[in-house]
């Protein structure tokens, strides 16, 4: 069976350890990943992460444990690039996970205001019926976040706060991490080892 084809998307939030942290799971997986950087989401990788944008971001993932067996298996696009694959219905991939989500392109896809690739990408996720995951970095919520969220759901979309779980007594930040990275890979029936089941 041919491995599955996942999009990441980076925006503009808080929380981009997320991201990368799925990368190096979904690649662990044997699954091909396509990433999708915002500018503002370049911006918080280089404010938290230590990321510059001027290098190569497939070192950057190497450098943060992520483990590269084909360069095939890794492709890396910026939001500018509304030509790309990923922006076209007639591109067919297994899920699409836009993490961490900030309110501005949660507005944006809300409203179908498809103004650059990850926007794109995501709405045209949305009109094919292939799954889309939000993970929505703020607190609090206020109501027009809640309604952007409840119409984006009714859409279709899956909002899947980054809430971490704590009954598996996490020690690290990443363990912490891949309790949501965890259940983002469920959701895409995505088999893993990240955590334990509750009751397992």
């Amino acid at each position: 069976m041919k491995n599955k084809t996942v999009i990441v998307a980076i925006s503009g939030a808080s929380g981009s350890i997320y991201g990368v942290r799925l990368i190096k799971a979904l690649l662990e997986a044997k699954t091909r990943v396509m990433v999708i950087l915002s500018d503002s989401g370049v911006s918080v990788l280089e404010h938290e992460m230590g990321y510059k944008k001027e290098d190569s971001f497939k070192d950057f993932l190497i450098s943060c444990g992520v483990e590269l067996k084909q360069e095939t298996d890794l492709e890396i696009f910026f939001q500018d690039e509304i030509s790309k694959a990923p922006a076209s219905g007639s591109f067919v991939h297994s899920g699409m996970v836009v993490v961490p989500c900030s309110m501005k392109t949660l507005a944006g896809i809300a409203s179908g205001f498809a103004d650059n690739l990850v926007t794109r990408s995501a709405d045209v996720s949305l009109k094919e019926k292939r799954p889309l995951i939000l993970v929505p970095r703020e607190t609090p919520y206020n109501l027009i976040h809640l309604e952007n969220m409840t119409r984006a759901s009714r859409a279709g979309a899956v909002i899947l706060p980054p809430s971490p779980s704590f009954y598996t007594f996490p020690k690290t930040i990443e363990n912490l991490v891949d309790t949501i990275v965890a259940r983002i890979l469920d959701h895409l029936e995505i088999a893993h080892e990240l955590s334990s089941r509750w009751g397992s």
